[in-house]
This record gives C-alpha cells, structure tokens and sequence, in this order.
C-alpha cells in the first residue's frame, strides 16, 4: 500500500508539475493582467433559447464591453469553457453567453441561429436593467467554438436581418457543423467591411475540419481584415490540435448539465499553450485591436507575435502558421 501511495504521489507530482511549465505570457494579450478579482454568475438559461451572463466584480464596473461566446454542440454547461470565460470576465468584459439547445437532439440545428438572437435580444434587454452592468454594445465582439463558430458567421453576416448590434470583432475557432448543413451559407461575401476577423483551424480536427473555416477566409473577400491560422501537433512538447484544443473546464461555473460533451470536456480538457498564446492571447488582441486600434501587430498580419505558442522550459514551441489575404493558399491546409 505504501508503495501505492508513493507511485501515484509521483505521478501526480509530474503531471502537475509537467503542467504547471505552461505559463500565461507575463504582459499584453492572453496574460493574467486582470482588473477584477470575481465574476458574477446570472442564470437566464432554462430555455432552449435562454442565456447566462457573466459580469466583472470586485470592483464592479458601472458599464463594460460585451461580447457573445457562442458553444459548441452539446456545449450548454458553460464550465467546458470557463477559465476562458473567467479571464475574460475578470480583464472588464461582460459575457453573454446564450443557449440554443434544449438538448442533444432538440432543437435540429436549423433553430440554432434564431435561438441565439432571442438570446442576445433577451440579455441586452436584462443588462439595460439596473442592477446589472450597463453594456457597451458599439464594439461588440463574439466568439465561437465549432457550431458556435458557424452561428458567429452567420450573425456576422445577416446581423441586420436579425435585429442586433453589428459585430466588430470576430473570432471563429474550428468552425463546422459535422454530419449537420443547417447554418452554413454559400457564400460570406457580405460579411461586413470593417470586420476583424480570425479564424482559427487544427491539423487533426477530425470532427468538422477545415472546410467552413476555408470556406469563410475565402470568400469574405469584402472583409480585408481576416487571418486564417492553423495550430499543428507539437508531440515533442506533448500539445494535441484536435478539434476541442479550446475546451478549459472550470467547475465555478457548472450547471449541473452532464452529457456527452460535457463528460468528453471533463475528460480531455487541458489549459497549456495553446490556450494561453493561441485562443487567449489572440481573442485579447483582437478585441484590443477593434476596440482602441493597439496590439493589431499580435491579431494580425502573419508576425512573430501573432504566430507564437511561446517557450517551454526555455525550447520555443511550434508556432502557428498563418494566411492573409492575397497570400498564396497554404498547402497544408487542405
């Protein structure tokens, strides 16, 4: 029994310790610079079309910027993205973040974008309340994981039609529907002028692909602001790109809700790199860049800012590539 205890104290010790090497970058993007100590949790998110808001306290701010964090399939339990959501919450942001299922069949996916809007309608309404953080919608900023992603696009582009604010910024990650079509258009050409936008792929992304993301790059063509990135495995220093790399489970905000995308986040969640200087670090300077014009140089234009994934143990880790438009398109993506 001893020797139990002491083998698996080891192996504890060296997968914390293994972990703990990822570290956030220590200023500017994606670092742990934050302005508040908690995040307050409001839960409007009994209905298929409900939301959840999360605002910035200690201290609380009389108004924020907002921005929309749109799910993946089955993601309706914020926690799968929670430390993303508290580091955001806690640099002055309040976050709406809107379900659109009821469960893992119902709606059918067609219903996912309508079920956004009410959500997005019904939270400006709720913030515009007294007791809430005042919102500041005139640079409103989204960001969407798989199916979440193909939602983001579509608000980005028919946002009139649907009666909400215009998206200034947008940050698609894995982007896709699976097996589904519903979302998807023909064309992003109407994607708004003055839109930045990044759209972020995984070499081993073997639920959607590459598709829509390239699809998206290619024929927002009105939109000159758009980088497309791709992250690759890195197994000399044990980082995956799978399709759910965005995934960084915190249990403070657990509903409660356990299926199988839940359970699959609780499983194969890891925070590491890739987190740190690849979704947060770009999403910080992307809402950066839309909303004061600085840190441009690390959400766009193919720069050693913008590539890195940043060091390990003193070995710098395999960076990001990255297309802008009027490149040549990369071979690797196919």
């Amino acid at each position: 029994m001893k020797y139990s205890i002491n083998l698996l104290l080891f192996i504890l010790l060296t997968v914390t310790g293994f972990s703990q090497t990822f570290q956030q970058p220590p200023t500017g993007p994606g670092s742990a610079t934050y302005t508040h100590d908690s995040v307050t949790v409001f839960d409007y998110a009994q209905k298929q079309d409900g939301y959840w808001i999360f605002e910035p306290t200690a201290p609380k701010p009389e108004k924020a910027d907002v921005i929309v964090f749109l799910h993946g399939y089955g993601g309706y339990n914020p926690m799968i993205y929670g430390q993303w959501i508290k580091h955001l919450v806690r640099q002055g942001n309040v976050i709406i973040y809107p379900r659109y299922q009821k469960n893992m069949t119902i709606p059918r996916p067609k219903k996912f974008s309508p079920n956004v809007v009410t959500a997005i309608q019904g939270a400006i309404t709720q913030l515009q309340k007294d007791q809430h953080v005042q919102p500041i919608l005139e640079d409103l900023c989204m960001v969407g994981h798989s199916y979440g992603g193909t939602i983001a696009a579509d608000l980005s582009v028919n946002w009139k039609n649907y009666k909400i604010p215009e998206p200034k910024g947008v940050f698609l990650c894995a982007p896709g529907t699976g097996p589904f079509k519903a979302g998807k258009l023909d064309s992003y050409e109407a994607m708004p002028k003055a839109l930045n936008l990044l759209i972020f792929l995984n070499e081993k992304d073997y639920v959607v692909g590459d598709e829509l993301g390239l699809k998206i790059f290619e024929t927002a063509i009105h939109t000159p602001n758009r980088n497309l990135l791709k992250q690759y495995k890195d197994s000399e220093n044990n980082i995956g790109a799978g399709h759910n790399e965005s995934y960084c489970v915190d249990l403070d905000f657990d509903s409660g809700v356990r299926n199988y995308t839940t359970k699959r986040a609780l499983r194969i969640s890891k925070t590491n790199a890739v987190d740190y200087y690849g979704y947060w670090k770009l999403f910080d300077a992307l809402l950066t860049c839309t909303r004061t014009g600085k840190d441009c140089d690390t959400a766009f234009g193919n720069t050693l800012q913008q590539r890195s994934l940043g060091l390990l143990q003193g070995n710098k880790l395999l960076e990001l590539e990255v297309k802008i438009p009027a490149e040549r398109p990369l071979l690797s993506v196919k």
